[in-house]
Parts: C-alpha cells; structure tokens; sequence
C-alpha cells in the first residue's frame, strides 16, 4: 500500500475540519454584530446620513452569513493541507484579518468611530488581498472562495467612506448609552 490514507479519509478529514470551522467564524461575526448593536436596530446608525447605495437590512444578513461560510470552507482547505508550504504564513493572515473583520462592528456601530473603521476597514481589505494570495499557492480553490469576501469589503470601504463623508460629526451624532449623563 503506497498511500498513507485514502481519498475517502482525505475528503473526511476535510469535512472535519469545515465542521468546526464554519460554525465557528459564522459563530463569531454573528456575536461581534450582536454585541455592537449593529445594523438598523442601531438608533446611531439610523440617525446617519446614509448614501443612496446603502442596501436594506436584510441584505447584510444574508451576505454575510454566506461570506464566513465561504471563509470557513477556505480556511478548512488549508487547515487539511498539512505540510503545505507556506501554510503557516497563510493561516497568520487569516487570523489577523478575522480578528480585524471581527473588529469592525464594535468600533462603527458601538463605538461611532466612522473614520476609524474605515481605516481598519481598508487594512481588513488589504490582508484579506495577501491572504488570498497566500492561499492561492497552497489550494486555488480556498483563495477563489475568498473572492466573494473582496468583493464585499470593496463595496463596504466604499459604503464606509460615503458615510464618513456625510455624516463629519458621526462621533457625536447620538451618544451611546454608555455615556449618557444627566445635565444639571
């Protein structure tokens, strides 16, 4: 015998590992958008001038429970490419822009920091561009599959920008909860 698994324990070791990994980044953009209030729920962000291009709630939803499935998939094809090289550094990039893209609500719905977020929004995109790339030479498949992903965070750079744009007062537009005080 010449190989050390079959392909059917090949496939199955890939599946494992998309068992985990897309429940878990599906997991954690939905408790990053929960505890930034964010989307149309947000009295802040209702209260924003928002471009014409802004799409309705529900789009976002959706988009992006299909993203991190598509991210998980990818990051679970080079999770099960063991020995890949290049893997290592393909895997740090991924991490930093998850950990960035987890980043992104909190600090534009919760903590109002327009300009901001759409500088982390651009560094998001930028990794996720190397990411692509590192992925691309371990599994084209895992990189095509994150294809989708820049696309969206073209059009949310440009989305934050518009809104950066419109609203230069975001910051102090409608205080947070959390800073709240009474006037005597």
């Amino acid at each position: 015998m010449s190989e050390i698994a079959s392909k059917g324990q090949l496939r199955m070791s890939f599946v494992r590992w998309a068992l985990v990994t897309v429940p878990a980044i599906v997991f954690l953009g939905f408790v990053s958008g929960q505890m930034a209030n964010s989307g149309y729920a947000n009295q802040w962000f209702v209260a924003l001038n928002r471009p014409d291009i802004v799409p309705p709630g529900w789009v976002f939803g959706a988009v992006w429970t299909t993203l991190y499935i598509l991210m998980g998939l990818s990051l679970a094809m080079i999770l099960y490419a063991r020995g890949a090289q290049g893997r290592g550094r393909a895997l740090s990039l991924f991490a930093l822009q998850l950990a960035f893209n987890l980043a992104w609500s909190p600090l534009f719905f919760a903590l109002h920091q327009v300009s901001m977020a759409l500088v982390l929004i651009v560094i998001i995109l930028l990794l996720t561009i190397a990411t692509t790339f590192a992925f691309a030479t371990i599994r084209k498949a895992a990189a095509w599959l994150l294809v989708p992903y820049m696309v969206w965070l073209s059009f949310a750079t440009i989305l934050n920008y518009q809104i950066d744009r419109l609203n230069p007062d975001a910051e102090t537009l409608v205080p947070s909860a959390a800073n709240t005080q009474i006037q005597l």
